[in-house]
């Protein structure tokens, strides 16, 4: 029998998977996690895991196994300093510690490894609010400084990264992301679908905006497009806007605009909506509609081509990379132009509707949680030797 004292431990900070209502960086935390998970028959006989949390973990997340255990380290403020820190200084210290953010410990005796998901917060400083801003920038210089490898999800963010920290370009590795193939698919129930829309009151035919609100989302460009439509369409012929996604930080205005343009009778807001709901509001829509300022990654977007949906977006930050030919370019400053690429996309034809379907299931499946896991690992494993 194998001594299993030899095994190497990987730490893992799982805070933000481990929160019931997960967007953007929590659910690309949450989809690791399930993704290392899942490819334990490859690391069984070489590693096992212990993911620290300030709460015991969520019924969703994965369950104990042998080489796989949560740590709980109960605390509020400063968790990372004053709760884990320690733990990677004792003598049962992992031999590799991995946060799935930008937030590392400030000092580690143990080689460490973040994610960045962007750096879109130094170009667009004036869509934060002060305190938050600055707590971005200082938290992620020191974990760029500190850690032995850095994960860039998008080619786009490394790109970002070496330009403001030139030492960063040796250590900084390119892993995408996924999307779940079980749920983002071509094969959708209608009547799930029906279910779904009458649920959320969308009693006709509609463009799908699907993410958190906030400035970086451009949601004033897509309001003014979408009144530039509705100048054009007669009311029958233009689909409703349904802005899916929880409220972030400085939306009020997104809802003044909305009733300065009188648009109230044309415009849905859902709110929040589970995970478990996305690929039907998806697969229902005409479109999705995400001409971001910029986007680490843009797992919507992956998500929604996976559904044969089209996507109007922007040509900032990673978009281009994750729809490639797939995508119906914008510029996220002229509402106009935003107006012109969902006017495109209404006015395809069957044969071009097809032949676009093609493309993005094309571009789609060029990314999966399984691959992403599986780099990750890889890079966790060079951080070790």
């Amino acid at each position: 029998m194998k001594n299993l004292n030899f095994r190497r431990l990987i730490g893992i900070d799982g805070n933000e998977a481990n929160i019931s209502m997960r967007v953007g960086v929590h659910q690309y935390a949450y989809e690791i996690l399930w993704g290392i998970y899942k490819l334990r028959n490859e690391w069984k006989d070489a590693y096992e895991f212990e993911v620290f949390l300030k709460n015991i973990p969520l019924d969703d997340l994965p369950e104990e196994i042998p080489g796989w255990k949560y740590r709980i380290l109960k605390g509020e403020g400063l968790w990372i300093v004053k709760k884990l820190m320690p733990e990677l200084i004792k003598s049962r210290k992992p031999d590799v510690f991995f946060s799935p953010n930008h937030y590392l410990p400030p000092f580690s005796l143990v080689p460490m490894v973040c994610v960045i998901h962007d750096l879109g917060y130094l170009k667009f400083s004036e869509q934060f609010k002060k305190r938050d801003f600055w707590q971005l920038k200082l938290w992620s210089a020191i974990s760029i400084n500190v850690s032995k490898y850095i994960i860039a999800v998008s080619n786009s963010t490394k790109k970002d990264i070496v330009r403001h920290y030139p030492f960063a370009i040796n250590k900084t590795v390119v892993v995408h992301h996924g999307y779940d193939k079980s749920r983002f698919n071509l094969d959708i129930p209608n009547n799930d679908v029906r279910h779904i829309l009458k649920r959320y009151k969308i009693d006709r035919s509609y463009i799908i905006f699907l993410s958190t609100l906030k400035p970086s989302k451009n949601l004033m460009g897509i309001i003014r497009a979408y009144k530039i439509l509705k100048e054009q369409f007669s009311d029958h012929n233009l689909p409703l806007l349904v802005i899916a996604g929880k409220k972030g930080w400085l939306y009020d205005s997104i809802f003044q605009e909305v009733a300065q343009l009188n648009l109230e009778a044309d415009i849905i807001f859902t709110d929040f909506i589970k995970e478990s709901d996305k690929a039907l509001l998806i697969s229902g829509s005409e479109l999705l509609i995400s001409p971001s300022f910029w986007e680490g990654f843009g797992m919507h977007v992956l998500e929604a081509m996976a559904c044969g949906i089209p996507v109007v977006i922007s040509k900032m930050g990673s978009l281009p990379e994750v729809a490639g030919n797939a995508g119906i370019y914008v510029d996220p400053y002229d509402p106009e132009g935003i107006a012109g690429g969902i006017r495109k996309v209404l006015s395809l034809h069957d044969r071009e509707y097809n032949i676009l379907k093609k493309k993005l299931l094309l571009q789609s499946n060029k990314f999966s949680w399984e691959e992403a896991a599986r780099k990750t690992l890889s890079v966790l494993t060079k951080a070790i030797s």
